[in-house]
């Protein structure tokens, strides 16, 4: 299996969750590229952004690790090759 460049977007409902969605990234930080996040503090909502590199399974496993909590939502797309 190959390698494979992509992007994770993580919606944040519930603030309280930040220390392990931080925690979850930082456990995976060898496939993260690059992070972005935005806070919206007006809206209920927080936005963080992930360029990754790697294993399709490996990006899959933290991208269901995050959606798996409660009050965060997680979405990952993948170049095909």
């Amino acid at each position: 299996m190959e390698k494979r460049i992509g992007t994770i977007t993580i919606l944040v409902l519930d603030r309280s969750r930040s220390a392990e969605i931080n925690q979850i990234i930082s456990e995976f930080s060898d496939i993260v590229l690059c992070r972005q996040g935005l806070p919206f503090h007006q809206r209920p909502v927080a936005v963080i952004s992930l360029i990754v590199e790697g294993l399709p399974d490996r990006i899959n496993a933290l991208t269901g690790r995050l959606g798996r909590l409660q009050g965060v939502e997680s979405k990952a797309v993948l170049t095909k090759q």
